[in-house]
């Protein structure tokens, strides 16, 4: 098991609903220090067993129907630090360690523009 690598016993406690949805469960990736939500994405149990096994973020990517670890191309790699659970159970909120940009348009965050006057503006 890697040195960031999750204790198996702590995630398969988790009782996430993957019937749902087409066996996916939604993802919201939050920056553990500053807190700024960083971008939201799906997993379904490969990508959750990937995650589990590694200590970094594997999501499901629905436009490609594969499971790929964030930044195994861009090296803008999330290593968990903690995971919460929603009240449903199908919705999970990564805390990370965010190795360079979250977004796959260079920003940090894939939340980078707001509704402004009727106009979706850069946020400042």
């Amino acid at each position: 098991m890697s040195d960031h690598a999750i204790e198996k016993e702590s995630l398969t406690e988790l009782p996430i609903d993957f019937t749902k949805e087409g066996g996916l469960a939604v993802v919201i990736v939050q920056d553990v220090v500053s807190r700024e939500v960083l971008m939201c994405a799906y997993t379904n149990r490969v990508a959750w067993e990937a995650t589990r096994h590694s200590g970094y973020a594997h999501y499901f990517s629905r436009s490609r129907q594969c499971i790929w670890m964030k930044g195994e191309q861009s090296g803008h790699r999330q290593r968990i630090v903690q995971i919460l659970i929603d009240c449903d159970n199908d919705t999970l909120l990564y805390r990370v360690e965010q190795e360079g940009m979250a977004c796959h348009t260079g920003n940090y965050s894939c939340f980078f523009r707001q509704l402004q006057k009727g106009r979706w503006q850069p946020l400042p």
